[in-house]
């Protein structure tokens, strides 16, 4: 039965000490507290070495960028490690959002080798905010168009009412006040011009078409909709 070697912190240290080495540093562990530093004329590098990427190596990396803008992390390899996955961009985005550099350390029996995935950077809130321009602005339309929040921040399971779906309970109420209307008097009374596309798709299945141009609501919508008491008093109330 092959036997199981524990890894600890200090299997990290040599691969990424000859590394630094060749790169012409002087490298020396446990310095002030700092797992490693390596030097070379005026410029400081500090490694952390830690066996997991947790929240607490995160502070005590930031903390040590108190003493040098060249400040790393450095884990092992995770057994399953795929770089294209959405976990592990996400990680990456947050240590150079921390503008940290990471290193990986794979240990194979006897080989040890090491991976800088980034080098630490800093971070360019103005590049980051022009790259996810598209998504503000579907947020900003997202809350443009609903009434009001009828949301509860971090709940789970539960039915999010979305600008979408608040938009089908609008012309579902306006329906039940008037039993039957035309897309064009739903638009008047306010309904927004995805009006005809709602009532075409009937996602939700609230709608019946009762003859051309003309649309009521169906014993589905009549039921469904006692479900957002809040929503057909706003609305009964801002159509009056």
């Amino acid at each position: 039965m092959k036997e199981t070697i524990k890894l600890k912190e200090a299997d990290l240290y040599k691969p990424i000490q000859n590394h630094f080495v060749r790169e012409g540093y002087e490298v020396y562990g446990e310095v002030k507290d700092c797992d490693m530093v390596a030097v070379q004329d005026d410029e400081l590098i500090i490694i952390e070495l830690k066996l997991n990427l947790s929240v607490e190596l995160l502070i005590q990396a930031t903390k040590r960028q108190r003493l040098s803008e060249q400040v790393y992390i450095a884990v092992p390899r995770p057994k399953k490690y795929n770089p294209r996955s959405k976990r592990w961009r996400d990680i990456c985005q947050l240590v150079r959002r921390l503008e940290l550099g990471l290193i990986l350390v794979s240990i194979t029996g006897k080989s040890k080798r090491m991976e800088i995935i980034f080098e630490p950077t800093a971070f360019n809130r103005k590049k980051s905010l022009s790259q996810h321009k598209r998504k503000r602005q579907e947020i900003l339309k997202e809350i443009d168009g609903r009434s009001a929040d009828f949301n509860i921040g971090g709940s789970n399971r539960t039915q999010i009412m979305t600008a979408y779906r608040e938009n089908c309970i609008q012309i579902a109420s306006y329906l039940k006040q008037n039993e039957e209307l035309s897309p064009k008097a739903l638009i008047e009374l306010g309904t927004g011009k995805k009006t005809q596309s709602i009532l075409s798709k009937n996602y939700y299945g609230w709608f019946d078409r009762i003859k051309r141009g003309m649309y009521a609501l169906s014993e589905k919508g009549k039921q469904e909709l006692e479900e957002y008491p809040d929503l057909l008093d706003f609305y009964s109330t801002s159509k009056d």
